[in-house]
């Protein structure tokens, strides 16, 4: 069985007609748990210290009393509350405990996560925290692991990981996205592909191919995939034409290469906001389960 970490059981309380799927999170858990291939295990809450690998300590501080200024919680998205202290911290927790299981099993899973437009000093996108660059601070810091890769495959591109990482080269940051999609002002990856409007199955799919070689070329000691799924043809922030069944082909591109190569793999959830939401939640559930068939012997 995979283990996946959730963090739904930690609900924010947002406004009527407000954009962000809290409910994807309950009904993925929900879905998979009814499956018989996956165990199911609340993700632990992070510690301020393991915050502080990534974010500025004053920054990480204010937001978790509350004492951010209005700007920058309008830039984050969410109005602040202490509800939002806590799904942010199981968030957080959840893509660390998962980066552990992969360590130790080869595959990581985090029903959550995937928070890269988050900045050392700033949130920004629904992002407050970035999961994936304090994972892999924390494992450099337990010497676990030298080197990492970020292959981040939503729609939007990984600007804050970029960032935050721009000057290290321990960490690779790739990242295929929509070009003329959010964020309007990208950042510098390692390797970034940027798609058109309307792109299909076919042109993502070799984008996602062209760039594996440069993951392994890298030689990382374990890869970080942000697997949204806000690609998929519809979704409300998208703008790409991609099936269900090229976003299967994606992943298993991915999951496959690093099995081959005996790289661990950390999945985190990212981004998407198809409606119906079951759309969503049905293309999340491929991807954790395109690793159970991969991962699992």
């Amino acid at each position: 069985m995979l283990r996946l970490f959730y963090c739904d059981h930690y609900t924010i309380p947002l406004p009527a007609g407000h954009k962000f799927p809290a409910a994807k999170y309950r009904l993925l858990r929900e879905l998979l748990a009814g499956e018989g291939q996956f165990q199911m295990e609340a993700a632990p809450l992070a510690e301020f210290e393991a915050i502080t690998l990534a974010h500025d300590p004053e920054f990480a501080r204010r937001f978790l009393v509350g004492a951010l200024d209005p700007l920058a919680m309008r830039r984050i998205g969410f109005p602040w509350s202490e509800e939002l202290t806590r799904r942010t911290l199981a968030s957080l927790g959840g893509t660390l405990a998962a980066a552990g299981d992969a360590l130790a099993r080869g595959f990581g899973g985090n029903l959550a996560g995937g928070t890269h437009h988050a900045f050392r000093s700033e949130g920004a996108g629904f992002c407050v925290f970035n999961d994936i660059a304090v994972a892999i601070l924390a494992l450099r810091r337990a010497g676990r692991a030298a080197r990492a890769a970020v292959v981040d495959l939503d729609v939007h591109q990984g600007d804050g990981t970029a960032a935050i990482f721009q000057d290290d080269p321990a960490v690779l940051t790739i990242s295929v996205h929509g070009r003329n999609n959010f964020p309007f002002r990208k950042q510098q990856s390692c390797l970034d592909v940027d798609l058109a409007d309307g792109a299909g199955d076919a042109a993502y799919l070799s984008a996602v191919e062209s760039v594996l070689p440069r993951v392994f070329a890298f030689r990382p000691d374990v890869v970080f995939y942000q697997a949204g799924v806000d690609g998929l043809a519809g979704d409300r922030l998208g703008r790409l034409a991609l099936t269900h069944e090229g976003l299967m082909a994606r992943d298993n591109l991915v999951m496959d290469a690093c099995r081959a190569q005996a790289i661990p793999l950390v999945a985190t959830l990212g981004g998407g906001y198809a409606e119906p939401i079951a759309l969503t939640v049905e293309a999340h559930a491929n991807t954790f389960r395109t690793a159970a068939r991969i991962f699992v012997t």
